[in-house]
């Protein structure tokens, strides 16, 4: 287990089902800045990528919404609750998500709280976003890990 900050934590009454290691790219939009005429910011859209479990076998995929899917079909879709800044630089931030069943049962129907950990990379793109490139993509590589977790 990752030490994390308390706000962090799940509830007392949670505890850790599965850590599942994620590979893929965080996507961003070069879009106009809602609050400064002229001004043009990379915007996240969605997350992309594979989830595996220990062995390095892919068990599903992480997707806009955000939303986790085994590949069982079980689904969940997470609400962020509490982000802190990456102890490491140029890491997106690790956060804490309250999760609920948004599709059939299967291995990922019970899990409350996902943490999401231990991020490398995926942080929007320092330049390139301007007018002339509104509207473009960025696919930024990370990995993370993902803790879910069930009611005791």
């Amino acid at each position: 287990m990752v030490e994390v900050p308390d706000k962090l934590k799940p509830g007392a009454n949670e505890s850790v089902a599965m850590i599942v290691p994620a590979k893929g790219v965080q996507i961003y939009e070069c879009r106009a800045k809602k609050d400064q005429v002229g001004g043009f910011e990379w915007t996240f859209v969605a997350p992309e990528a594979d989830l595996f479990d220990a062995r390095g076998i892919r068990i599903g995929r992480h997707y806009a919404g955000p939303h986790w899917e085994s590949t069982d079909g079980s689904k969940i879709l997470g609400t962020v609750k509490e982000r802190i800044d990456a102890p490491v630089a140029n890491a997106i931030p690790w956060l804490l998500l309250a999760a609920r069943s948004v599709g059939p049962e299967g291995s990922f129907s019970k899990v409350t709280s996902i943490q999401r950990v231990n991020t490398v990379g995926g942080v929007a793109p320092r330049a390139g976003c301007s007018q002339a490139t509104a509207g473009a993509p960025a696919r930024i590589d990370y990995t993370a890990d993902y803790y879910f977790f069930t009611t005791k």
